[in-house]
């Protein structure tokens, strides 16, 4: 198995060189041609003056230039930042900051609005654009095409324990926070998901979702330690994926709930029956309903339901065997992943008794980035041993599968996202008018949970979505907004969650 995460790349092209590894609309790379641009961009990245353990952000959608510069950040030595394309600029802005990025690849599109922040990111050096267009108002940054990015790379020095990815995930106090993943955590991570998925060569993965969410990140790595193709597309209307699925023969394709919600809903070609061998959920717990309505539709596709966090990439999968029988299972833990059901004092939990969902093993992340406190509340031991403690309720029934319960810390689970209702509730708080705000995630058939924002306060409903619009990317979007005369509050003047809870049941 690869120690280091662009080995993944090299050891596929000296397999397989003239094998497809990614497809861009109606252009494709071989394997042999990616590591050979991987290993320019790498020397060019080199020639800026990057060192390792400098972190290089990318806010693009994916293409074929987004993934050459993520595996040559590895191949440089630095630490590959993805952000994700919806993310709004004071989003972007606490990312570059709080990382201490010092390159930005990105396009003139997404720039521009940046223009005027920029210059308050005092570690950022470097401006890379990917699509050849030129922007005007830089003092100070040095701005580059992506195409002159090149050079003959310096051998880095890199081993598996390094740091070699920071995925920024929604966090409790508002603020994203950045989990830190080493080499090893990413390609052990490829190589046990292909350990159950049977990931083979002739595989064709259809890369839906943003490469800033590691489950999306890992239809890459899923494929490269394969060797097998990845088809880059944006998630466009539902209708058109069988379309796409037929059209370039996919095998394989990783989705969230609500995506499934909707292609469950869609018709299906034949083609598209026809090659697609299974499916993957994470993200959220797949609705009974959804998952019938797919086996309806793909009878002859196996369908994976998995449970994962960010902290430690993927911790359990239901074997598609299974799927019929108990719909509403997370399953097993995966290979290399040793998951415990745990009391508030640590003890082991009884068959059927709820607890907090332990991960332990290799694929415990380093820790979150620049957040000692945060880091020491999840990544404590357990029973000596290093262990992220997931914040999720789960319980093991008597044949040993996992069925998920509830989070504790209130956190949303929205779209296959996770959304902290404090950056929701602080956005509302800087209109005027608004005087307290709270967000809650209320069961939703679609979305997992939808977004509802209560407000106590004299804005305009209308001024406060459009502001809303502006300074959150849609998937923090409040479905609902009730304004109310008081906040119900608990003894200790909190709101009551349960109070607001109880306002939406009896309204409805």
């Amino acid at each position: 198995m690869p120690e280091l995460l662009h080995h993944l790349i090299r050891d596929a092209a000296a397999s397989l060189p003239n094998a497809t590894a990614l497809t861009e609309r109606h252009v494709t790379v071989s394997y042999q041609a990616l590591w050979a641009r991987v290993q320019a961009v790498a020397g060019g990245l080199q020639a800026l003056g990057l060192a390792p353990g400098d972190r290089i952000a990318i806010q693009l959608p994916k293409t074929i230039d987004n993934v050459v510069f993520m595996f040559a950040s590895a191949a440089a030595g630095c630490v590959l930042l993805p952000i994700n394309p919806a993310l709004k600029p004071h989003q972007v802005m606490h990312i570059l900051n709080d990382s201490g990025a010092r390159l930005l690849l990105t396009n003139a599109q997404r720039a521009e609005p940046l223009i005027d922040t920029l210059d308050r990111c005092p570690s950022l050096e470097h401006l890379v654009l990917s699509d050849g267009n030129a922007i005007q108002g830089l003092a100070g940054l040095t701005t580059h095409q992506a195409s002159d990015i090149h050079a003959d790379p310096v051998r880095s020095e890199a081993s598996a324990g390094d740091l070699a990815a920071i995925f920024y995930t929604s966090g409790s106090t508002g603020l994203p926070k950045g989990v830190m993943l080493s080499h090893a955590n990413l390609a052990t991570g490829a190589a046990s998901v292909n350990a159950y998925l049977h990931t083979r060569g002739d595989d064709i993965l259809l890369a839906l979702l943003p490469f800033s969410f590691d489950y999306g990140f890992s239809q890459l790595t899923t494929a490269f330690t394969a060797g097998a193709q990845v088809v880059l597309m944006e998630y466009l209307l539902p209708p058109f994926i069988p379309r796409a699925i037929a059209q370039h023969r996919v095998t394989m394709l990783a989705g969230v709930p609500v995506m499934w919600n909707q292609l469950a809903r869609v018709e299906w070609p034949e083609a598209a029956r026809a090659t697609l061998r299974c499916i993957c959920n994470s993200g959220g717990a797949l609705p009974v309903s959804t998952t019938r309505r797919l086996r309806e539709r793909l009878p002859g596709t196996r369908i994976y339901l998995m449970y994962g966090l960010t902290e430690a990439f993927r911790s359990t999968y239901l074997d598609p065997s299974l799927v019929d029988a108990h719909p509403d299972a997370i399953g097993r833990p995966i290979p290399h992943a040793e998951i415990h059901v745990v009391r508030p004092d640590g003890s082991e939990c009884a068959t059927d008794e709820p607890g907090e969902l332990v991960h332990l093993g290799p694929l415990v992340a380093q820790g979150y980035w620049n957040a000692p406190d945060a880091t020491a509340r999840t990544f404590r031991a357990w029973q000596g041993r290093p262990a992220v403690w997931s914040g999720d309720q789960v319980i093991r029934d008597a044949q040993g599968l996992l069925h998920f319960v509830g989070r504790q810390d209130g956190m949303i689970k929205t779209s296959g996202y996770r959304v902290s209702p404090t950056e929701i509730e602080s956005e509302a708080l800087q209109m005027d008018g608004v005087r307290n705000a709270v967000a809650l995630g209320m069961p939703d058939a679609e979305l997992g949970q939808a977004i509802v924002l209560f407000v106590q306060g004299t804005c305009d409903r209308e001024q406060l979505k459009c502001h809303l619009h502006r300074q959150l990317p849609s998937f923090m979007q409040p479905a609902h907004i009730r304004f109310v005369d008081k906040l119900p509050l608990t003894p200790n003047g909190k709101p009551d969650h349960a109070a607001l809870r109880g306002l939406l049941e009896s309204a409805a």
